[in-house]
């Protein structure tokens, strides 16, 4: 059974600008939720940026979320970010508000969400790469 993902708003990193993800309806939508401190993040990061160098943005949303209230200190995510020059979006977070709503238990989490905004699958820090992009192959 599929779930209406929870629409937000938040500021991403890079631009300063308001990301809502109403804005994407009509488009498939790639979530990864994280925080600096995580080894499993730290692992998963890497793979996520060279996906997304690769990745035909006309055709999938990828977005990345950094719980900034499962951090240290609020900006650490932010300090991570800029010192990887992680070139995804990466959006803040208001403490753990979106990750609750999406139902995270663990980082890293991908949330693949359909073009009608129906979550389809989601993954926790167990997870494979490949269970991942196998599950977008069904979306895109």
């Amino acid at each position: 059974m599929k779930l209406k993902a929870p629409d937000f708003e938040l500021i991403n990193l890079q631009t300063q600008e308001t990301v809502n993800l109403s804005h994407y309806k009509g488009k498939p939508v790639m979530i990864t939720f994280w925080v600096s401190w995580c080894s499993d993040c730290q692992k998963d990061l890497p793979k996520k940026v060279e996906f997304y160098q690769s990745l035909n943005k006309d055709e999938l949303v990828f977005l990345t979320i950094n719980v900034t209230g499962r951090e240290g200190n609020e900006t650490d995510g932010q300090r991570f970010a800029r010192e990887y020059k992680l070139p995804f979006p990466v959006l803040l977070d208001e403490g753990t508000k979106t990750y609750d709503a999406y139902h995270c238990h663990s980082v890293p989490t991908t949330v693949i969400i359909d073009r009608h905004q129906q979550i389809t699958h989601s993954f926790d820090d167990k997870s494979s790469f490949y269970d991942i992009i196998k599950a977008l192959s069904l979306v895109v």
